[in-house]
């Protein structure tokens, strides 16, 4: 009779309680454990850190503030003596002279107010035509100060200041432009403009103008 190989015998105490590892229990799955996050790139949109200005700038300023002071005082002294300007021309055309330069006054910006023109000789053409009318009408023009005023050289002194003042030396005595001038220079603010002839202006007003 052939052999019948035995079957393995399987031992009962081998078998026991199995304990399955999947059994109702799930086993978690591992997750990494989170490192040291990377700092973030700054956002385009907010600036890096504040740089602080440097206070050096402020001090050069300082001393440069003080500087100007000492030479303010010096400003009015200055202004206290009108500028002369001679306008050359004969006692025939110094009438003219004078008109041309009142029109360039003008022109310039100044107010019609601001100026006085004082004759040495024959009078202005609007003087005599004002006076017509009479002293006190001639006199309450000048006193509005809104328009030119043309003055004879004997009234010079009766005159206000104005900034401008322009003498036309258009004839009369070597002693009424002698007179006059002197007195035309106090009523000047800014200006004085002399119009007649050179070295007898210079005489009288010994200013080398």
């Amino acid at each position: 009779m052939p052999l019948i190989p035995e079957e393995p015998q399987i031992h009962e105490s081998a078998q026991g309680p199995r304990v399955s590892p999947a059994t109702g229990r799930t086993t978690p799955t591992p997750r990494p454990v989170p490192g040291p996050r990377p700092a973030a790139p700054p956002r385009p949109g907010r600036p890096g850190p504040v740089r602080p200005m440097p206070p050096v700038q402020r001090t050069p300023r300082d001393p440069a503030v003080a500087k100007p002071e000492p030479s303010a005082p010096a400003a009015p002294a200055a202004a206290s003596t009108p500028q002369i300007q001679l306008v050359p021309a004969s006692a025939e055309g110094a009438l003219d002279a004078a008109e041309e330069a009142v029109d360039l006054l003008l022109d310039s910006g100044r107010a019609p107010g601001e100026v006085l023109v004082i004759t040495t000789g024959e009078p202005h053409p609007w003087a005599a035509h004002e006076l017509s009318f009479g002293e006190a009408a001639y006199w309450a023009q000048h006193d509005a100060g809104d328009d030119v005023f043309y003055a004879d050289a004997s009234a010079v002194g009766r005159a206000a200041s104005r900034p401008v003042v322009v003498v036309a030396v258009n004839g009369g005595p070597d002693a009424t432009a002698a007179t006059a001038l002197p007195l035309a220079l106090g009523r000047a603010g800014a200006l004085l403009i002399v119009c007649g002839d050179p070295q007898m202006i210079n005489s009288v007003l010994g200013a080398g103008v």
